[in-house]
C-alpha cells in the first residue's frame, strides 16, 4: 500500500497557498470515485489526506485554484489543476505538490 501527500505554493507570490480545496479521486470499473479530500493549512499543505494507504491503481489530485485565486481578486485561466496518476507499486511515498500561478500550473514527484 502507498501514501499521497500534497502541498500548494503560489509561485506568483512566493508564499503557500493556504485555503485550497483539493480532492482524491480513484477510478474503478465503475468511474471516478471520491477517496478524500481536504482545503489546505496555512503552510500550503493537507496532512491527513490518506490517513489508509493506498493499493496500485489510478488516481487524480484535483485543486480548486479558481476559487483561491478569486478570494484575493486575481483574475485566472484555470479553475482547477489536476494530476492524474498511476501508483504502480505497493509500499511507495507520493508526494505531488502543485505549483501554481493565475496563468499556469506545474508538479513534480518529491520527496
Amino acid at each position: 500500500m502507498s501514501t499521497v501527500t500534497t502541498h500548494i505554493l503560489d509561485t506568483a507570490l512566493g508564499k503557500p497557498a493556504a485555503g485550497v480545496t483539493i480532492a482524491l479521486e480513484h477510478q474503478g470499473t465503475a468511474g471516478w470515485q471520491p477517496l478524500a479530500s481536504g482545503v489546505t493549512n496555512a503552510d500550503g499543505r493537507i496532512s491527513d489526506l490518506t490517513p489508509q494507504p493506498l493499493a496500485p491503481g489510478h488516481y487524480r489530485l484535483t485543486a480548486d485554484i479558481g476559487s483561491y485565486f478569486a478570494a484575493d481578486g486575481r483574475e485566472t485561466l484555470y479553475v482547477n489543476a489536476q494530476i492524474d496518476f498511476m501508483i504502480a507499486a505497493s509500499g511507495s511515498h507520493y508526494h505531488l505538490p502543485f505549483l501554481i500561478t493565475p496563468w499556469s500550473w506545474s508538479t513534480y514527484r518529491g520527496s
